[in-house]
C-alpha cells in the first residue's frame, strides 16, 4: 500500500481525507499549517525526506477570498509559491503531487460546464493566486501533477455554508440568499473518497497527469441549496426567498456561473461524485450533529 502526505490537513477537507485513507487502510500522515510551512523549501524537503510518500495532497490554502483582495501577495505565497515548492521536492522524491484548486480559475460567465481544459481567466486576486498554483504544479512535475478544481464545499470539519445555514434557520423568520450564482455544493467526504482513488489511479498509472473537476453532479443556486437545507431541517423553503449578488456587495467578485465539467474522470475510468442532492441527503445528518455541538459548547 502506498503512503500518503497531506498538508494543510487541520481544514475541513485534509480531515476527511485522513479520515477516508485511515478507513480504507492506506498509511497517511497528516500536517497542518503549524506543523508545515508549504512555503519554506528546505522545511518541505524535510517532510518529505521524513515520512516518505508516495503521494502528496495539498490541501493547504489561502481562503480568505475577500481578504485576498487586498493582500494578495500573502495569499500568492501560499496558493502559488506553496505548491511550486511541494512540486518541486516531489520531483526531487519521485512523488506524485494532488494540488487542490478552485472554480474561481474561471470568469464565471459560461452557460454551459467548464471543460477540464477551457480557457481560465480569473476575476479577483484569490482566483489568480490558486491559477498561480495550479501552473506551477503542472509546469514543475507534468509527469506527476495533477490539480484538482472544487467548489462550494461544505463539511461536518469546519465552517462553511451549510452549517452557517443550519444556524440561522433557527434564529430568522425569513432569509435572502443569491438566485444569481449558480454552481454544484460539494461535500468534503465525497470528495476524499475521490482522491484517494485519483491517487491510487496515478501510482498505477491509469490516470493521466493534469487537471480533473471534483464537484458534485448536477448545479443549484444558493438558493436552491438554501431550501434543499430547510427541506431536510424539516423547516418551510418558503422561508428562503431569492434576490441578487447586487444585495451582498463584497470585496471579491463572485463566479455567476460555476459549474465544471467532469469528462477526465471519465477518461481515467474512475467514476465522477454523485448528484449534489443525493450527497447533502448523506451528509446532513453529521453536519446538524456538528452544528449543534458548535451552539452547545460555543467552539
Amino acid at each position: 500500500m502506498s503512503a500518503w502526505l497531506v498538508t494543510g490537513s487541520g481544514g475541513m477537507l485534509g480531515r476527511d481525507l485522513l479520515a477516508r485513507l485511515a478507513a480504507e487502510g492506506e498509511p497517511a500522515t497528516g500536517l497542518d499549517r503549524a506543523a508545515l510551512d508549504i512555503t519554506d523549501p528546505a522545511a518541505v524537503r524535510a517532510a518529505l525526506r521524513a515520512h516518505e510518500p508516495a503521494v502528496v495532497v495539498n490541501c493547504a490554502a489561502w481562503t480568505a477570498v475577500d481578504d485576498a483582495e487586498s493582500q494578495e501577495s500573502e495569499a500568492l505565497a501560499v496558493n502559488g509559491t506553496g505548491p511550486r515548492v511541494l512540486a518541486e521536492a516531489c520531483r526531487e522524491s519521485g512523488a506524485v503531487l494532488v494540488q487542490i484548486s478552485t472554480d474561481y480559475v474561471f470568469p464565471g460567465d459560461a452557460g454551459t460546464p467548464y471543460a477540464e481544459d477551457a480557457p481560465t481567466g480569473p476575476r479577483g486576486a484569490y482566483g489568480r493566486t490558486k491559477l498561480a498554483g495550479e501552473r506551477a504544479v503542472l509546469d514543475t512535475l507534468p509527469e506527476r501533477g495533477y490539480v484538482v478544481r472544487t467548489a462550494w464545499l461544505y463539511g461536518a470539519g469546519g465552517g462553511n455554508f451549510v452549517r452557517t445555514m443550519i444556524k440561522l434557520e433557527s434564529v430568522k423568520d425569513t432569509l435572502d440568499v443569491v438566485d444569481d450564482q449558480r454552481g454544484q455544493p460539494t461535500w468534503t467526504a465525497d470528495l476524499a473518497g475521490l482522491l484517494v482513488r485519483l491517487g491510487r489511479a496515478a501510482l498505477a498509472g491509469t490516470a493521466e497527469p493534469g487537471i480533473y473537476h471534483g464537484t458534485s453532479g448536477g448545479e443549484t443556486s444558493w438558493f436552491g441549496f438554501t431550501r434543499e437545507i430547510f427541506r431536510l431541517l424539516g423547516a418551510d423553503p418558503e422561508r428562503v426567498l431569492p434576490t441578487d449578488s447586487a444585495a451582498f456587495v463584497r470585496p471579491a467578485p463572485r463566479p455567476a456561473y460555476s459549474v465544471l465539467g467532469h469528462e477526465a474522470w471519465k477518461r481515467a475510468g474512475i467514476e465522477p461524485l454523485r448528484n449534489w442532492r443525493a450527497a447533502l441527503t448523506e451528509a446532513f445528518p453529521e453536519l446538524l450533529t456538528a452544528e449543534r455541538q458548535t451552539s452547545v459548547t460555543g467552539q
